[in-house]
């Protein structure tokens, strides 16, 4: 009976000891949980740390021919951690003391360093930021006020304490990506930004368009402490963005922007576009968009050739007089009455430009296009469609004046061109409309529509992305649309371009002319309604001209279109130079003329050469592909002589330098004579530059060793 008590006792202590144990191990748990949660959380990350997302690089922005337009580059923010996050106050202090000792003897080449690496900042300064951010125990205390590139970034790294990990030595430096354009405003609305602060976050332009193809696809990262080693352990790689090549030539972005704000300046207009279109691709070479700014000068504020409707004015007659001559209603055999340049047209007065000088009276078809009749385009419209207006809206949406272009830019517009079902319709509107008004296009339509005609008829879809391509290898080429096959017959076609042509060379648009090649095109003088209408407060304008070159054989496309206050706007006079010059200067690289256009009287054909090292000159002469040939002497192997030109080239005759007499040294080279001279032993005084044209010893004579030359060099 005392045996089994004695057992029992024991088993009750052992048990009581157990549920001691275990309620202050649930005890110890409930107090890590709770009361010190947050420290051993920090502990934790110390040594492991889940899904960190990493941000791949975004994909650059190329032009047409490989040049960096956009790009991601890193900048930094410096700062300073002056508060330990140890939880145990004597380890914290420990650890505090440390770092403060570690900065304290240090001091002095840290804010030397600073100072080297950003010298707006005095040692002084940087000691003051440092010692009152120590005083203050702030966490992430500025060192900089500004971001600082990545080349600043490591020199900052090289310094004491400075080069530590974060939790030794305190510092901490924050990464940024920032999007860099290297030709700055250059195609800045098309190329897109991203919004400030968010460097993930497209704002516009192709930046947005192309988003999901530039940002690339983040990856997962953990940190682990591994043989008291932090480690980052990738789960999933991040894969960076692909970089996409434009349809941009900087060259021509260059020679439109330069071309267009010259004009606006001089004209202080309010802003103006300029468009290059290679007929063929649709590719877009150039798009320059300029506002004028409070400071007066020109930035790309918005991209108004994609998205500013306006009422084109006289670049859309040519439209107007196509579907008249598709529909067969009117030849360019027929004539139009103009009368006096004064038309009553429904009870509105319609008027031609040079009405105060009494007007074209009667003209032919294509003459209403090169003088830009207005009276001219709405008499053939109105009276072949005022019973059926219907009839001319579909011929005009048939040949693609209002296509949808589809275009990949936010806020892109869509042509308007209204419909006598759509309501709001009225006896003046046929011919209002005919001639450019009471619709609202974007420039880009425009264009588009010029360019189907230079292109045949084949209306193709304005590409601004030629490519896509990733670590240099092209994974996707972006193929040409077309909109239309054909927008109107081969007959029509033909007249159309024929009467384009005319327009430059006998027309109003004389001034988008070139005396190198053909250009074909149109004027447009639209006056615009302000924010009072048409009459309130200052007249404004929209001058143009859209036209293609060479004529014979289009290449390009181009729109220019100015926003200018009036009085005294002429597309022709204000927007035609500036085409001029457009076209002038992208055609200059590709115009190649024959020699012998260039060959005159005065003209030096066969290079005039040195007398000297002959095998020198024949390999000059050969690399210009000019014929040379040999004039030996029996048994020489000399090297030196002298080029005559003859009709067929160059003959090079050689020198017997084994006859010890000086040398006839003039027309040589510096060089070359002094080497012949020296070799007979004699020494030389030379006095100018280029060739010898006088030598103190005649040649000929016999040379006497150690003896003085002079040559004379022009």
């Amino acid at each position: 009976m005392g045996f089994k008590d004695t057992s029992v006792n024991r088993y009750l202590i052992i048990v009581a000891l157990m549920v001691v144990v275990a309620i202050s191990i649930i005890a110890k748990a409930a107090f890590i949980m709770f009361a010190q949660h947050d420290y051993w959380e920090r502990v934790a990350n110390r040594f492991v740390k889940e899904n960190v997302v990493i941000k791949p690089a975004r994909g650059n922005i190329l032009s047409s021919d490989g040049q960096l337009m956009a790009s991601s580059l890193p900048e930094y923010r410096i700062f300073m951690d002056f508060k330990t996050s140890e939880r145990d106050p004597e380890r914290a202090a420990r650890d505090q003391y440390r770092r403060d000792t570690l900065i304290e003897n240090n001091l002095n080449e840290i804010c030397e360093g600073l100072h080297r690496i950003f010298p707006d900042k005095s040692v002084a300064e940087f000691k003051s930021v440092i010692k009152k951010g120590k005083e203050l125990r702030k966490r992430n205390w500025p060192l900089y006020p500004s971001r600082i590139s990545y080349i600043q970034y490591k020199e900052v790294k090289r310094l004491p304490v400075f080069r530590m990990s974060q939790y030794r030595g305190g510092f901490i430096g924050k990464s940024f990506q920032r999007r860099k354009k290297p030709f700055g405003s250059l195609a800045m609305r098309t190329l897109g930004d991203m919004f400030a602060g968010y460097p993930d976050s497209a704002k516009n332009g192709l930046e947005m368009a192309y988003d999901s193809i530039l940002r690339g696809e983040t990856g997962i990262t953990h940190r682990q402490k591994v043989m008291n080693q932090f480690l980052n352990i990738v789960d999933k790689p991040a894969v960076d963005g692909c970089d996409i090549v434009s349809t941009i030539d900087v060259n021509m972005q260059d020679i439109a922007e330069k071309a267009l704000v010259d004009k606006l300046e001089e004209l202080k207009a309010i802003k103006g576009v300029a468009m290059l279109m290679e007929v063929k691709t649709g590719e877009i070479k150039a798009i320059v968009n300029m506002t004028r700014a409070g400071d007066g000068k020109y930035y790309e504020m918005q991209n108004h050739a994609v998205s500013a409707l306006m009422e084109p004015g006289s670049t859309f007659k040519t439209a107007s007089i196509m579907v008249a001559l598709e529909d067969g209603v009117v030849d360019t055999t027929d004539v139009v009455e103009t009368g006096n340049g004064v038309y009553n047209m429904h009870g509105s007065k319609m008027r031609d430009h040079n009405w105060y000088k009494g007007g074209y009276q009667t003209i032919s078809v294509p003459r209403v296009l090169q003088v830009s009749s207005n009276i001219g385009v709405s008499r053939i419209i109105d009276e072949n469609y005022g019973q059926n207006p219907g009839k001319f809206v579909d011929g005009l949406y048939k040949i693609g004046i209002n296509a949808d272009l589809d275009l990949p830019f936010k806020g892109s517009a869509n042509a308007r061109i209204r419909h006598p079902r759509d309501g709001r319709w009225y006896k003046t509107t046929l011919a209002w409309m005919s001639i450019g008004y009471e619709t609202q296009i974007p420039p880009i339509n425009t264009l588009t529509f010029y360019n189907a005609i230079a292109n045949d008829g084949v209306m193709v879809k304005p590409k601004f992305v030629k490519s896509i391509m990733r670590d240099g290898q092209i994974i996707e080429e972006i193929p040409t649309e077309v909109i239309i096959p054909s927008i109107c017959s081969e007959t029509t076609l033909g007249k159309v371009q024929a009467m384009l042509e005319s327009v430059v060379s006998v027309g109003l648009g004389k001034m988008a002319g070139s005396k190198q090649f053909k250009v074909s095109g149109k004027t447009g003088t639209a006056q615009v309604a302000g924010p009072g209408g048409y009459k309130a407060g200052r007249l404004q304008y929209l001058v143009s001209f859209c036209g293609y070159f060479p004529s014979e054989a289009p290449k390009y496309t181009c729109l220019v279109a100015i926003h200018k206050y009036g009085p005294g706007a002429s597309g022709g006079g204000m927007a035609g130079p500036v085409f001029s010059r457009i076209a002038e200067r992208v055609m200059a690289g590709s115009l190649k003329r024959s020699i012998d256009e260039a060959i005159d009287s005065t003209s030096v054909v066969i290079p005039d050469v040195k007398y000297g090292d002959l095998y020198q000159a024949r390999m000059v002469m050969d690399e210009l592909d000019v014929q040379s040939e040999w004039e030996l002497i029996d048994g020489g192997r000399q090297i030196f002589g002298k080029a005559v030109s003859h009709e067929d080239g160059l003959l090079l005759c050689e020198m017997d330098l084994n006859d010890q007499k000086v040398p006839d040294v003039r027309g040589m080279g510096a060089k070359d004579a002094v080497y012949l001279l020296e070799s007979r032993g004699m020494k030389v005084l030379l006095s100018g530059v280029g060739k010898v044209v006088k030598q103190s010893v005649p040649a000929g004579s016999r040379p006497v060793k150690g003896q003085v030359v002079k040559l004379v060099l022009k």
